[in-house]
């Protein structure tokens, strides 16, 4: 491949890359707002981070190791035996295409779009349909399906005897049920996770999300421990940096912490549920930690909500906004107002 080729074939790679919340810088820009001015809502992160010890400085100074009780407090969080940590999911979003040949692959949509660029850049030939839509018929068809539960945008929630029928069947031939749980630390009762896990089943579950520290880039990859393998040597060694491993070996097992948080969740949902619905913006699915509201307007609202600070996730197909939690009472009475007067920009256009 020549170097235009080569250097055209990146740029469209680029311009086919996932945008994702959190894109503050590009908002300021666009809106004018300095970066710390802004009520991110755009993510579905806990506005309420662990409230971590900070690593020692040994922490810092050398290489990771691994068992370090990282592993061992993972365990007894997740309640299975076979896991490996990962510089986050995305790690194993971005690695899990490389380790099969290539073949046909189903997808929600819309859900995560990291896995459909992951699997169509590896080679793999991509089909989707809307969660809802997704049934025994399709899944025969496929090589793997990949999917997020609950589903990020929208929030559907697949029935576990029905993915268990699935992964069944694809074990049968040799496939994959990939399911990324990252929206899933707060109900984790529908969890996919089992002791020791079966054939076929890969589950994903994100640090970042329950635990409100995105930054410290970590998750986990639950699968037999021939695929786990596989993956690690694909990953390479220190997959996770030390102070990392640190931060999350505290959070997966404070207990205490976990309850409170869940219960805090599911109350503060509820309360942004009522006030996005009082000003117009109904949500039709809400999780503990995102709100999916399906409007032909949501563009009118972003841009409306965006010039008064409130920064929220808009969707093109279909037309929709996700919105996250706010984090305490002020933030409340800061999206309350912003509402407010967004409401009446929408109702003008």
């Amino acid at each position: 491949m020549g170097t235009d080729t080569a250097s055209a074939s990146k740029a469209a790679m680029a311009r086919s890359a996932p945008v994702h919340g959190g894109d503050l810088r590009a908002a300021s820009a666009r809106f004018g707002h300095a970066l710390d001015g802004w009520l991110d809502l755009s993510t579905g992160i806990n506005p309420h981070p662990y409230p971590f010890s900070t690593p020692a400085m040994a922490d810092w100074h050398r290489l990771p190791e691994a068992e370090d009780g990282l592993e061992a407090a993972a365990r007894r969080y997740y309640g299975t035996e076979d896991l490996l940590p990962l510089a986050g999911t995305q790690m194993a979003i971005k690695l899990l295409p490389r380790l099969r040949r290539p073949g046909r692959v189903l997808l929600a949509a819309p859900s995560y779009a990291e896995h459909a660029h992951a699997w169509a850049e590896a080679g793999h030939r991509v089909h989707s349909r809307p969660a809802q839509r997704i049934d025994d018929a399709a899944v025969a068809q496929a090589d793997v399906v990949v999917l997020v539960h609950p589903n990020n945008p929208d929030g559907y929630r697949y029935a576990l005897p029905r993915l268990e029928r699935w992964r069944a069947q694809l074990a049968q031939r040799g496939g994959w049920l990939v399911v990324d749980e990252a929206f899933m630390d707060a109900t984790p009762e529908q969890s996919m996770l089992r002791p020791w896990m079966p054939p076929a089943l890969i589950v994903l579950r994100s640090f970042g999300k329950f635990f409100g520290l995105a930054g410290a880039r970590v998750g986990f990859a639950c699968a037999e421990p021939d695929l786990l393998a596989a993956l690690a040597d694909a990953a390479g060694p220190w997959a996770v940096a030390g102070p990392s491993r640190v931060v999350a070996r505290q959070a997966l097992d404070d207990r205490v912490w976990q309850r409170r948080t869940r219960d805090w969740l599911e109350e503060r949902s509820a309360v942004t549920h009522q006030l996005l619905a009082r000003h117009g913006v109904r949500p039709a699915v809400s999780t503990p930690l995102f709100h999916w509201i399906p409007t032909s307007q949501a563009a009118q609202w972003q841009t409306a909500l965006a010039r008064r600070a409130v920064w929220t996730r808009r969707f093109e197909q279909p037309c929709a906004l996700r919105i996250g939690l706010t984090a305490n009472d002020a933030d409340h009475a800061r999206l309350e107002a912003a509402l407010t007067g967004a409401s009446t920009e929408v109702e003008a256009t």
